[in-house]
């Protein structure tokens, strides 16, 4: 990070052993974190480049590496009052609904001793080092969503699973695994060690043993069939969240249980997620996604992804190459449930998770389970939870009001 001005760009890393040595010796030592939130964010919130695609913790994958300033920006509360003046709605501030805010993240990770933290770091590295073919593929879809034209298998490649049309473009060509079926991910192993800092414990090596089957070898593109022009999954699997708190717990029960048909409690999944009443991560909701369901095997790993340079047509589109292909699975929203694009809320409320589970391109929404039930948490609230339709721009302004500006997919 150059500071406050432009954006340094990261050193490339080509391997995992190169990433973990940069996360290692760039995680901050306790004492080196700053006083206030804006810094420690920049040491906390740092940028990485896997091979050709930019990462930074926290916000996920990122088409352009931000400035430190821009990190900064992400721990300063938004004046919703005066948004809302602006955009001709007026709501009171009513509660917390439970995903994890930049300034609670940043918090929590400069909390960690040093140790805690770069493990911390390395989890969702690893993540991000599995699911980086499915970021490039999508950093190379045009504005309005599209491949760019005469794209190739090669150009389009990143889900490690069998269908011809998982990614966005639909055509993938056969690439690498690793026994336990990750894409192209180099684990350590025989002949290579990773040697941390001084005083410094390291994430487990990728690769280990896992009970999830691999998925199946990719096959050849083949001709795509047009997708629907509209898709809804998961009839009958909304919840709504037990707690005000409990969005992320919510959200992913919702999405176990359509995954598998068992319908595990909130309370379970709070504690997989590491949840709080600071909220959930969002680096923790796809973790789990891609460790405690098969919805991975369906859309490739998912991965966190920041839009904050995407346009409405492209969120869109996304959303119906990920919905509306061979293997349909849900996206994580993650928004800021405010009423100036949730009409149906009595109150504005805080950032939030719900379950992407569809679409319809004619009239240009975006079908979510919405899991919090504001009347159940304040006796003046509307009655909220339930399958809702809201609209593309909407939903994609919700996700930019959220100061993480990233969706889970």
């Amino acid at each position: 990070m150059a500071g406050d001005g432009a954006a340094a760009e990261p050193p490339v890393a080509r391997s995992w052993s190169e990433l973990v040595k940069q996360v290692t010796e760039t995680s901050p030592n306790n004492l080196e974190l700053r006083a206030t939130a804006a810094e420690q964010s920049k040491q906390v919130m740092r940028c990485f480049t896997l091979e050709t695609e930019n990462y930074c913790l926290g916000l996920g994958f990122v088409d352009k590496v931000p400035s430190g300033a821009q990190i900064s920006a992400t721990v300063v509360e938004p004046d919703v009052a005066r948004d809302d003046l602006r955009a001709g709605v007026s709501a009171e501030q009513d509660i917390a609904t439970g995903a994890l805010s930049p300034v609670a993240f940043v918090g929590e990770r400069a909390a960690m001793s040093k140790a805690e933290r770069t493990n911390a770091e390395l989890e969702e590295m690893q993540t991000a080092w599995d699911g980086r073919d499915k970021a490039r593929a999508l950093r190379l879809l045009d504005a309005e969503g599209n491949p760019p034209a005469g794209a190739t298998g090669d150009d389009t490649a990143g889900a490690s699973d069998g269908s011809d049309s998982a990614l966005p473009g639909g055509s993938a060509t056969t690439a690498p695994t690793t026994g336990d079926g990750r894409t192209g991910v180099p684990v350590p192993g025989a002949g290579e060690t990773v040697a941390p800092s001084a005083g410094q414990s390291v994430a487990p090596k990728p690769g280990g043993p896992s009970t999830k089957p691999s998925p199946p070898p990719l096959k050849p593109p083949v001709v795509v069939k047009p997708k629907p022009v509209s898709n809804y999954i998961m009839k009958g699997y909304q919840t709504s969240q037990d707690r005000g708190y409990w969005c992320g717990p919510a959200t992913f029960q919702s999405i176990d249980w359509a995954d598998d048909k068992q319908k595990d409690t909130q309370a379970s999944w709070a504690k997989d997620l590491g949840a709080t009443t600071s909220g959930t991560a969002i680096s923790a909701m796809v973790k789990q996604t891609n460790l405690k369901t098969n919805w991975d095997l369906a859309a490739g790993t998912y991965i966190v992804q920041n839009v904050s340079h995407w346009t409405p047509a492209k969120f869109l589109q996304v959303h119906q190459n990920h919905l509306g292909d061979g293997a349909p699975a849900p996206v994580i929203e993650h928004v800021q449930l405010l009423k100036r694009y949730f009409p149906y809320l009595a109150f504005n409320h805080s950032g939030h998770y719900q379950v992407g589970r569809g679409y319809n391109k004619k009239t240009g929404t975006i079908g979510i389970f919405e899991v919090f039930n504001e009347r159940r948490f304040n006796s003046r609230g509307n009655k909220t939870d339930g399958a809702r339709n809201i609209p593309a721009t909407a939903m994609f302004n919700a996700t930019l009001a959220n100061q993480f500006k990233n969706i889970g997919l």
